[in-house]
C-alpha cells in the first residue's frame, strides 16, 4: 500500500462498498452484540471520519476515542438501526444525512462483546450535539489517515498477567486505540489492500484490553 492520499481519496465509495456485505452478518457467539456506526463524512474536498472521546466521568473507558455505538436493544430492529440509534443519542447525528453502505466482520472483545461496525456515507450539512453525559468531544480524521496501518503504532504492555498488543495512532492530541483502532485498520486492509486485518490477531479475536464495551 502507498501512503498518498491519492490512493484513498480516488473512488473510496467504490472501494469501501466492494469491502462491504449488504447485510449484517449471522450471530455467531453468545457474546453481547453491539453495533457501532462507521461515519464516513463526504466532503468536497477529502472523506473524513467521525469520531468521539467519551466523557471522562464514565465508569468504564472513560476519556477514549470510539465511534458512535453501543449495545444493541430489544426494540432496535436491525443492527443499523441500533447504530443510527446511538449516533443521534450521542452525538445529535440526524439519520437523513446518513447513507447505510454496509457491514464489515464483527469485532469480537475479550471483554464478552461482539461488535458490528456499520458503515454509513454520511452528507455534509449535519449539525452535531454532544450528548455530555457520554461524549466529552467529537472530531472528524482524513480518511486516508485513519484507515492506513503506516499510520499506527504497535505496543505491548503487560495486563492482568498477560502481555497484550495494541494499536494506536496519534491526531491532534487524540489517541486512537484499541477497538476503534483495530476497526480502523481492518477497514483500510480490507477496502485498500488485498489482505484483512484484525487487531493483530489471526483467530479474529481482538488481542487488546480497551475495547470500548
Amino acid at each position: 500500500m502507498t501512503h498518498e492520499p491519492a490512493d484513498y481519496v480516488a473512488d473510496y465509495r467504490r472501494r469501501i462498498a466492494a469491502a462491504l456485505t449488504p447485510d449484517a452478518p449471522k450471530r455467531a457467539s453468545r457474546a453481547q452484540m453491539a453495533a457501532v456506526l462507521v461515519p464516513v463524512v463526504e466532503y468536497e474536498a477529502a472523506p473524513r471520519i467521525l469520531l468521539t472521546r467519551r466523557a471522562d466521568h464514565l465508569d468504564s473507558h472513560s476519556g477514549q476515542v470510539a465511534f458512535p455505538g453501543g449495545k444493541i436493544e430489544a426494540g432496535d430492529a436491525s443492527p443499523e438501526a441500533a447504530a443510527l440509534r446511538e449516533a443521534h443519542e450521542e452525538i445529535g447525528l440526524d439519520a437523513r444525512f446518513v447513507e447505510i453502505a454496509g457491514f464489515f466482520e464483527p469485532h469480537e472483545t475479550g471483554t464478552g462483546f461482539c461488535i458490528l461496525p456499520v458503515v454509513g456515507f454520511v452528507r455534509p450539512g449535519f449539525t452535531l450535539r454532544a450528548n455530555r453525559n457520554e461524549v466529552a468531544e467529537i472530531f472528524e480524521v482524513p480518511l486516508h489517515l485513519a484507515v492506513n496501518p503506516a499510520s499506527y503504532q504497535r505496543h505491548e504492555v503487560d495486563w492482568q498477567g498477560r502481555r497484550r498488543q495494541y494499536h494506536a495512532f496519534e491526531y491532534e492530541g487524540f489517541n486512537i486505540w484499541g477497538a476503534t483502532a483495530a476497526m480502523l485498520r481492518g477497514l483500510g486492509h480490507k477496502a485498500f489492500t488485498e489482505t484483512a486485518f484484525c487487531c493483530a490477531s489471526s483467530s479474529g479475536i481482538c488481542s487488546c484490553f480497551c475495547c470500548p464495551f
